[in-house]
């Protein structure tokens, strides 16, 4: 959410509130900006202590004490949450109506589970759990008969991702977030609106697990204009879940690897199958976002309707459910397979079509190099080196053995390019195409072609095409490969450089002229086939965009300095739209992302150019690592920890965190450890999969902190230690640590 909320935007005159625990706190700081935007509020509190003991008027008396001070309208409450009833009554009594609750009250009763009592349990249920539904039941029928009402949940980050000592409270607090949506639900014919938040704020029950310093950073204020806009009139958020905490809002929302179908005709579903089927169960490449359970419930009708027509699938007694396909792939007799050599004559002409392709023109002086062949700097553009190679995808795939595919379903997923030596201006260059691997991503094939182009006998480039056929999936191949050219994520800071290219409406028939004649690109009709609204830019083009920008921008437009690109096509682009390549330089490697301007889509994701070396090579430690930095050394040190224990740390801390080390203000080094596989590993580089959390320091605080001589809570409140995503799990640190630091 940015900006200010201005009391004139976002009002509540004429709306009654319930908030309650309100007298101190969450509560209160609700309390006082819905009073203070002309709501009447009931102000609840029970005034007993954290573990729900004890009861007094006086909390709440002095919050509404504090509302009629400053001219707003409000009545204490301090009846128990389990007595709804008397709290909405409560409302009526003053005001005569009821329109939006506020469910925050709560008690803490931590202990481990070994040592939690029935009392524990039961307590906290009772009024986390129980006293949401006692209040929100008595408000329900006053709502639906005037056609208004919003609901706040207050659900927590324990009951989200689990937390040790809160089981009860974890329970509770995951269990209002499934009220939440269905009350969303049941409510939207009534216009009644039912949100959950999972808050991180200064209060008394946080007071006892958080330090001072954190506890003054996180105001109950930074939390309050979120809940109060969820309860406007013009809001029409309704069933989200959303963490907030710090002036920071996040919304969340369940994601769903594709599984795996794991049960065969005439045999028992059996252990050994979901054991050997268990790396695509829980592979989140391709994950889906259901949304309801009509979309959740929608997957197995469509594996009983599998299990019904196809061949070689039936029922079985334990109504489990191996993994068939009328796909028609077979790796074994497509993968090693090589393609008919392929011949590419040119003259001068293709480089400049190919520079106009990809947006270059005469307006700017530096790319007349490209343009002008009788510039004597006269070069072809580095991805000019995709054309040769584009025939052996275009066709030559066909004739693949164990590849019967359906070409209308076949997508361009990735592409990666490695130069060996500049292109010629002109000539004759052969390409030949060799399937690397064959990969089975459940709702998809995924072929990895590999294209060596060779001028006479040098080899002059090698690309690899990442080919997505849509539904060719589920042939029981493996689902990663060791030939992949992986892509990498940016630094998590903002970039470097960034150039804006406005794109001519006549770019994709401009483009197609290099010899991709997809009628995608250029006709209306067949686009609207495909589902596009007009023709779609090609991906290789937007490719060629923000190569020729690394280009320029870091290599002088020195074509020999150019030593490879990757990238993931991840959204189309409409000819006429503007592509932003935001650029981030980390030594040679220049990581990129393209966006388009008018809709902020990533069209361009996980890329990076690598430019030739021009520094030093620097040292090696002995264990294969460069040093640049102190900190390589204490990452080395980890490295060889995690060969020993790193099946232990796995099970203890189950996260991956990334790194960023910085030197005189910028990025020098990222580092990975990811803990949440196998026996985990450490890399040089940001994190292949999300980050759980991201900590950024400079290389100097780095090492005052490993080593105990800065606090690292004083490092965060001082700037020093920047830390994005789940702060609770640097807790788990100090299991990495522990030898040799203090963090």
């Amino acid at each position: 959410m940015s900006g200010t909320l201005s009391a004139a935007d976002v009002r509540f005159d004429g709306k009654v509130v319930l908030v309650t625990g309100a007298g101190g706190g969450l509560g209160r700081a609700y309390a006082l900006v819905f009073a203070e935007r002309g709501a009447s509020v009931v102000v609840n509190d029970l005034g007993g202590n954290i573990k729900g003991e004890g009861k007094s008027s006086s909390s709440a008396d002095r919050v509404v004490e504090e509302i009629r001070a400053k001219g707003g309208k409000a009545v204490p409450n301090y009846d128990s949450v389990e007595e709804g009833e008397k709290l909405v009554q409560t409302a009526l009594d003053a005001y005569g109506r009821i329109d939006i609750v506020i469910n925050n009250a709560g008690i803490l009763r931590d202990r481990s589970f070994a040592r939690t009592s029935d009392l524990d349990w039961d307590l906290i249920q009772r009024v986390h759990l129980r006293g949401s539904f006692k209040v929100t039941r008595a408000a329900w029928n006053h709502m639906r008969n005037q056609k208004y009402g919003r609901i706040i949940m207050t659900a927590s980050s324990s009951g989200i991702y689990g937390n040790f000592g809160q089981a009860n409270y974890s329970a509770a607090k995951l269990g209002l977030l499934g009220l939440s949506n269905t009350l969303a639900i049941e409510g939207q014919n009534y216009n009644i609106q039912c949100n959950t938040i999972a808050p991180t704020a200064g209060s008394r029950m946080t007071q006892t697990v958080m330090p001072q310093e954190l506890l003054d950073a996180l105001k109950p204020e930074f939390v309050a204009p979120l809940v109060v806009w969820l309860c406007h009139e013009s809001c029409q958020e309704n069933g989200s879940l959303f963490e907030v905490g710090a002036g920071w809002i996040g919304k969340l929302r369940w994601e769903r690897t594709l599984g795996a179908i794991v049960r065969q005709k005439n045999q028992q579903m059996t252990p050994e199958a979901v054991r050997n089927n268990w790396e695509r169960i829980c592979d989140f490449d391709n994950a889906t976002k259901p949304q309801s359970t009509k979309e959740s419930i929608m997957t197995l009708h469509e594996v009983l309707n599998k299990l019904g027509t196809e061949r070689g699938v039936s029922t079985n007694p334990t109504n489990g459910i191996i993994q068939t396909s009328t796909s028609g792939i077979n790796p074994n007799e497509g993968v090693g397979k090589k393609m008919p050599l392929t011949l590419y004559t040119y003259t001068n002409l293709e480089p400049i079509l190919y520079a106009l392709g990809v947006g270059m023109t005469t307006k700017d002086p530096d790319h007349l190099k490209f343009l002008f062949e009788r510039n004597e700097e006269f070069s072809c553009l580095p991805t000019f080196g995709v054309i040769p190679a584009q025939d052996s995808m275009n066709g030559a795939l066909a004739s693949v053995p164990g590849l019967n595919i359906d070409f209308t379903k076949v997508l361009h997923g990735e592409q990666y390019l490695e130069m060996y030596k500049p292109l010629p201006t002109s000539g004759t260059l052969k390409s030949e195409g060799t399937i690397a691997d064959v990969l089975d991503k459940g709702s998809g094939a995924v072929i990895l072609l590999d294209v060596h182009t060779y001028n006479e006998s040098d080899l002059v480039c090698y690309n690899q095409f990442s080919i997505f056929v849509v539904g060719a999936g589920g042939f029981g191949g493996k689902r990663t490969s060791d030939k992949v050219k992986v892509t990498m994520n940016p630094p998590n800071r903002p970039p470097d450089a960034m150039m804006s290219d406005v794109t001519s409406v006549d770019q994709a028939a401009l483009y197609r002229l290099n010899g991709d004649w997809n009628p995608l690109h250029i006709d209306p009709n067949f686009a609207a086939f495909g589902g596009f609204k007009k023709p779609i830019l090609h991906g290789l083009c937007s490719m060629g965009y923000a190569a020729r920008n690394v280009l320029k921008q870091y290599a002088n437009n020195d074509v020999t300095k150019f030593k490879a690109i990757k990238v993931r096509f991840a959204k189309p682009v409409i000819p006429g739209q503007t592509l932003e390549t935001e650029m981030w330089k980390d030594g040679n490697l220049i990581h990129l992302q393209a966006k388009v301007k008018e809709s902020n889509e990533v069209v361009l994701a996980g890329a990076y150019v690598v430019l030739e070396e021009t520094v030093h090579q620097p040292k090696t430690n002995g264990t294969g690592m460069k040093v640049e930095l102190q900190s390589d050394l204490v990452f080395a040190e980890i490295s060889r920890r995690i060969k020993d224990v790193g099946k232990e740390m796995v099970k203890k801390v189950n996260a991956i965190f990334q790194w960023d080390i910085t030197k005189d203000g910028k990025t020098a080094a990222q580092w990975t450890i990811d803990l949440k596989n196998g026996s985990g590993e450490l890399y040089k580089g940001a994190a292949q999969r999300r980050a759980d959390t991201t900590f950024t320091l400079s290389d100097e605080d780095f090492i005052q902190v490993v080593s105990g001589k800065l606090n690292p809570q004083q490092a965060f409140f001082a700037g020093k230690l920047k830390v994005m995503g789940n702060i609770m799990l640097s807790q788990k640190l100090e299991l990495i640590l522990k030898d040799y630091a203090k963090l």
